[in-house]
């Protein structure tokens, strides 16, 4: 199923009000999650779908089959249906010695039906199966292990292997399955750190491995997005104020579209710059959104739906 095909299977649902999408040359169909629930947001401001979650949302999916694949809290994901049935769920607890708090904030549905999901707490990734069977498990390295912020958004590269940022550490880390880190690269500051949300740091959120071997990285309380080669040098990059008349605050997932062009997730800007923003590689704005109605300060998880192509996200 394509992404503008999602919610045929729910035609009918009633439109809600929904704060005006700001728009510049374009404008996308969004699906984002925050306030504890997942929205659709069309180019025009209208609301046509949404599902309480309960839950902050770090990552998001929309499957091919049409369901959403979420969390509906710290430690359970599901994966739900546009009538809102829930056909799927996985629930990590703590494994081995670890006896306290396991959250989950990055995971992935892969061809093979297999659920990719990163525990923190646990410290380790696995592969499940639609009945709960663990297919794989790969240990992670942790400096400063906390059950927050061991990791955040988590992704399989085509060569098999893990992408994972550790929040705590600060370090874009890639494993082979057997949790031998083979790539990192280290944040570091370009600025005195502060330590909140619309500070600076190294907290780094995501990160995609790129067709050309590089790796985009979305840097967190780091204020910016690095394009980084595998020698670790920055070849590309949006930095906290290169963009007129917007500020980049918590840079949390990235998506990057067939064109080339970079949609940013400007988390905690606290309403007055967008909440997302499309650029291209000559770091031109091409399209911005800022919806303060249906979404807040913690819309970090989203999709554009009327994409067509790939999206590397």
């Amino acid at each position: 199923m394509h992404r503008r095909q999602f919610l045929q299977a729910a035609a009918g649902l009633p439109a809600l009000a929904g704060a005006a999408a700001l728009a510049a040359t374009t404008a996308h169909r969004v699906m984002a999650q925050d306030k504890r629930r997942i929205a659709v947001v069309n180019p025009d401001g209208s609301v046509d779908w949404t599902w309480e979650n309960g839950a902050v949302a770090h990552d998001l999916h929309l499957l091919k089959n049409g369901n959403v694949l979420a969390p509906a809290a710290r430690n359970v994901i599901v994966e739900v249906t546009p009538e809102k049935d829930v056909v799927w769920k996985w629930e990590s607890k703590p494994s081995g010695s670890y006896d306290g708090q396991v959250e989950i904030h990055g995971f992935e549905r892969f061809d093979n039906g297999l659920t990719m999901i990163a525990e923190t707490g646990n410290r380790r990734i696995v592969e499940v199966d639609r009945k709960g069977k663990i297919h794989a498990e790969t240990p992670l390295q942790v400096d400063k292990p906390h059950h927050h912020r061991d990791t955040r958004l988590v992704r399989k590269t085509p060569q098999g292997t893990y992408l994972v940022t550790h929040e705590n550490d600060g370090a874009v880390r890639e494993y082979n399955r057997d949790g031998k880190v083979v790539w990192e690269y280290r944040m570091e500051l370009t600025g005195p750190a502060t330590p909140t949300h619309q500070g600076h740091g190294i907290h780094v959120y995501s990160a995609y491995r790129l067709p050309n071997g590089n790796t985009m990285i979305g840097g967190g309380n780091n204020n910016r997005v690095l394009e980084v080669n595998p020698g670790g040098e920055i070849v590309w990059s949006v930095e906290r104020e290169e963009l007129p008349g917007i500020k980049l605050f918590w840079v949390t997932q990235l998506q990057i579209l067939p064109n080339g062009n970079v949609v940013i997730t400007n988390t905690h800007a606290g309403g007055k710059y967008p909440q997302l923003i499309e650029v291209n590689r000559k770091k031109e704005v091409v399209w911005s959104f800022l919806d303060w109605e249906t979404f807040g300060n913690d819309l970090c998880a989203n999709i554009l739906l009327d994409v067509e192509g790939d999206v590397i996200r």
